[in-house]
């Protein structure tokens, strides 16, 4: 105990601090999205020093991964689709190119249905990458870049409702292309949207920028050098604004991505700055390669589902006046003029096709960073095994090195800068 009787105060801290007396654990939170009862944050601080900072998760435990064992392959989307629930598209990927792979039906696959895995991608990552900006401000006390960043999100979920009939955990990417063609008027709906997307992230960047008291809060604040990324296996954005331009896209491309003309921006503060406008700089790079697609699409019509019927599920969806659901000419077909394509119809919905023995991995830039999925088949008409390398549950190692030594206030904009999405960690 001390008591202030006169003196300097800065020499009463000196000496509090030298008893090293100050030691209290807290559980921190909930601030970010990510720690409102899901994500534990104990720190042990001195005074406002942060000593140690751990990580504590399992709370939100969806048993994904094992629950994938008892469903078909293709019901295995509707699954994996709801782990980073703010990017499902790139869930269902890698799940799909997984299952391809197997299959080994990976050069079959439709080039319409790649190219519009690429425009749901890369819108999926202009949303995700504005729910970490937006966020990411809020807990700062910016309020308005979350109105602006949910705003421009709301626009591209719209059109993910319109390809899809889903705003999130969307089923849309299934094994062999995609469960439907666009839709009539979906292409002039992106057009018409991406010069607002685009105005909406110029605000943005006028807000956040160079604004001194936001770079007051981030600039050297959560550093971790590339010598760290490297040791903690940190990918995404945290990677980049370490200087390293890793992206898979790039580095072992998919999908078609290598068709594509777009930059892999870097930043070199290795800093929660640097993570900020590294992902700003990757939405006008997204916005490049989308306007890029829809000319592809526009072009090209064509299938968007492998040609083999054996694994082609589902057939062939329409949206009518009651919903999206198969198209009459398939009902007409298995209902009224067909009896094996209707009892070939029956089988692959209700036992699903079989995949041949063997295992496969697969991965794709998602906005956190690299996601992998590795399949295991025994030979069934379900997975044997299947688990992701998840981005978030690897990138939330970096807590520690991010935290201790800086402020309590700095652990969350260290967070946040992480961009971690605990239903992808808690598979």
């Amino acid at each position: 105990m001390l008591n202030a009787v006169g003196g300097d105060w800065d020499d009463l801290v000196d000496e509090a601090a030298a008893l090293h007396e100050e030691r209290i654990v807290v559980n921190m939170g909930p601030q970010h999205p990510s720690t409102h009862g899901v994500l534990r944050l104990i720190l042990e601080l001195d005074g406002e020093t942060v000593t140690e900072a751990r990580a504590g998760i399992g709370y939100l435990h969806t048993g994904i991964e094992k629950n994938m064992e008892f469903r078909t392959w293709v019901q295995g989307v509707t699954f994996c689709t709801r782990m980073d629930y703010v990017t499902p598209l790139f869930n269902e990927a890698s799940y799909c190119l997984s299952v391809e792979k197997l299959l080994g039906i990976t050069d079959q696959i439709p080039e319409r249905a790649q190219a519009i895995r690429v425009l749901m991608m890369e819108l999926n990552r202009i949303a995700s990458h504005l729910i970490c900006l937006g966020t990411g401000g809020m807990e700062m006390g910016a309020t308005t870049v979350m109105t602006i960043g949910f705003r421009e999100r709301e626009r591209i979920l719209r059109i993910f409702e319109a390809v899809s009939g889903l705003r999130m955990n969307n089923a849309y990417i299934r094994p062999g292309g995609v469960a439907a063609d666009l839709p009539a008027g979906t292409i002039d709906q992106i057009r018409e949207n991406l010069p607002l997307i685009r105005k909406g992230i110029g605000e943005l960047e006028a807000l956040l920028n160079e604004n001194p008291i936001l770079k007051g809060r981030t600039v050297d604040v959560g550093y971790l050098d590339l010598t760290g990324c490297m040791a903690l296996g940190i990918t995404g954005p945290m990677l980049r604004a370490a200087g390293l331009p890793h992206d898979l896209r790039k580095a072992e491309p998919y999908c078609g991505y290598e068709k594509y003309d777009f930059d892999v921006p870097t930043w070199d503060t290795c800093d929660a700055y640097g993570r900020l406008r590294v992902r700003i700089d990757e939405m006008y790079q997204s916005l490049r390669i989308v306007e890029q697609v829809v000319q592809e699409l526009d072009e090209n019509p064509g299938p968007v589902m492998v040609a083999d019927k054996k694994i082609a599920w589902p057939a062939q969806l329409a949206v009518g006046s009651d919903g999206q659901g198969n198209s009459l000419d398939h009902i007409r077909e298995i209902m009224g003029e067909s009896m094996e394509s209707l009892i070939h119809h029956f089988k692959l919905v209700t036992e699903g096709f079989r995949v041949p023995p063997g295992q496969a991995y697969a991965a794709v830039e998602s906005p956190k960073g690299e996601l992998g999925c590795h399949a295991v088949s025994d030979g069934g008409t379900r997975p044997y095994r299947v688990h992701f390398r998840e981005p978030s549950f690897n990138n939330l190692q970096a807590v520690a090195a991010l935290s201790e030594g800086g402020s309590v206030a700095d652990v969350i904009v260290a967070v946040a800068s992480i961009d971690p999405v605990i239903g992808g960690v808690d598979r």
